[in-house]
């Protein structure tokens, strides 16, 4: 540890960190143990969920509906067993983050009939479609008296007082904002009972609809036992959020400790009761870290256990690489290109819920494609699940190795390893090579 911190001291350099609010370390008691893994909640899908991210940042250019309806067949050759979808709604903005008539189901991607027919599809192959749904804030369709776009049009015609108070610039009358301000657009006064009737009762809509779950966008502006509330009374198969928070920097160099950072996901799953899963971005963090510095010791933290909340929770992680955010034309916070093959090996190999982009599974070069067809193909056949067993072999500078449930082995990072190199076995017999690319490979069990 006293190496790796030196390390560190040496490469103290300007920020490289996403442009999120900084948070440090606080040195505060960090849970020791595990969260104890009794059942798989019933919005956490069957625990053995293959997700797409089936859109990016410029999809809305496209009549995306009509392009993903040609295209059902080969998500479900590829293995996946769900879709994520963008945001359905009326939006002010393209992409559809910023909603306004959300029982408007005409949006930039296509109309409702293409929507409807997309998720029909979908369901004839097996495969549960999840909705996208912005309820932080709500754009408005109209000026209120006192000028300010706080007037809604459409089944939910809301005025101020469905906006939080302490949103000025929208004149908001509801109570004061409990979680973090977005201040692009009216924030929500979550606190209401008659608001959450009304969001309640629009999502019951989009089941009708064939929607079968529900991502969660900026879970951090709204408490999740609200999240809880909209689970409980709708019943969605799947269910998780986008807690998004900046990872531990000192000097511009991400900490080996991060903690404190997926507690904070933790935290909130647990507001939820347990009944939805997180985005892992510590995962991500680490990970991407890692893989770009030849410092793969960070894959280890200091219990010997993954470092992501896939470390302590595993079953409610919803582990990633890139999404229409952090890459596509956006580029917030990609993961770096060269070494995606090695980071799928990593993600679908481990427990979690891994969601692959639309982006990486349509790259062919550098074996990107069959890189993740190949990985998730080792995951179905061997059972790897939300809550499977990781057992770390080795975390240095150069090499990443670790057994799952007794069934795989794997390896990430330039370094030289292998499991019938230092003498690992199972069953008494040695492991046989399944697949391999860039800086990454997978040995199975023979059986």
């Amino acid at each position: 540890m006293s190496a790796m911190e030196a390390l560190l001291t040496t490469r103290r350099t300007i920020s490289t960190e996403p442009a999120r609010d900084k948070k440090q370390d606080s040195g505060a008691d960090f849970m020791a143990k595990m969260k104890p893994e009794v059942s798989v909640s019933p919005a956490c899908g069957t625990g053995k969920e293959l997700l797409l991210q089936a859109f990016n940042w410029e999809s809305c250019k496209q009549p995306w509906y009509k392009v993903l309806a040609g295209e059902v067949q080969d998500i479900k050759n590829c293995g996946f067993t769900a879709v994520w979808l963008p945001p359905p709604s009326d939006a002010v903005s393209e992409q559809g983050y910023l909603p306004r008539d959300l029982y408007n189901l005409n949006s930039k991607y296509g109309n409702e009939a293409e929507l409807r027919n997309l998720i029909a599809q979908f369901h004839e192959h097996q495969i549960k479609v999840i909705g996208d749904i912005v309820i932080n804030h709500r754009c408005a369709s109209f000026q209120g008296e006192d000028g300010k776009w706080n007037k809604y049009g459409g089944r939910l015609a809301w005025d101020a007082s469905a906006i939080c108070n302490n949103n000025p610039a929208f004149g908001g009358r509801g109570n004061p904002k409990q979680g973090d301000d977005y201040a692009a657009a009216p924030n929500i006064d979550h606190s209401q009972e008659w608001v959450r009737r009304d969001i309640v009762e629009w999502l019951r809509y989009l089941r009708q609809i064939g929607f079968d779950g529900w991502r969660f966008d900026f879970v951090r502006g709204w408490p999740g036992h609200f999240a809880k509330q909209y689970i409980n009374e709708t019943t969605p198969e799947m269910a998780f959020g986008e807690y998004w928070d900046s990872c531990s920097y000192t000097d511009g160099v991400l900490n080996y400790n991060q903690d404190n950072h997926r507690q904070q996901t933790i935290n909130w799953c647990d507001q939820t009761g347990g009944t939805a899963s997180a985005f892992d971005f510590t995962t991500k963090g680490i990970l991407q870290e890692a893989v770009s510095r030849r410092e793969y010791w960070r894959l280890s933290d200091s219990q010997a256990r993954p470092p992501g909340v896939i470390g302590l929770w595993p079953s409610r992680a919803v582990t990633f690489l890139d999404n229409h955010d952090t890459g596509s034309t956006l580029n917030h916070w990609p993961y770096p290109w060269k070494n995606l093959p090695e980071g799928y090996c990593y993600l679908l190999t481990h427990p979690g819920t891994p969601c692959i982009f639309y982006d990486h599974l349509k790259t062919e070069s550098n074996g990107l494609r069959k890189a993740i067809l190949d990985l998730m193909n080792v995951r179905k056949k061997h059972g790897i699940h939300c809550r499977s067993k990781v057992t770390i072999r080795k975390a240095s500078a150069d090499v990443y190795a670790a057994t799952i449930d007794d069934k795989l082995a794997m390896k990430i990072g330039p370094g030289d390893w292998s499991p019938n190199m230092v003498g690992i076995k199972i069953n008494d017999k040695e492991l046989n090579l399944n697949c391999s690319g860039h800086q990454f490979a997978v040995w199975e069990a023979q059986r």
